[in-house]
């Protein structure tokens, strides 16, 4: 069972929880970092990871 969504002060909580599942969303490797602040999320930041691969098999 989970708690009901409410206002965090003066935060709308689903749409934070909205804004990080978007982040998460497709995230294959990587990151979200969440900066809180004074009780708030003020800060989401995504970060993405991408290993390119030699399509030989040959290694540099």
């Amino acid at each position: 069972m989970s708690a009901p969504l409410r206002s965090v002060d003066g935060q709308d909580e689903a749409a934070v929880l909205r804004e990080i599942q978007a982040a998460l969303r497709d995230l294959r490797f990587g990151a979200v970092e969440i900066t809180v602040h004074n009780a708030q999320v003020v800060q989401i930041e995504r970060k993405e990871k991408f290993r390119l691969q030699n399509s030989s098999g040959k290694s540099h």
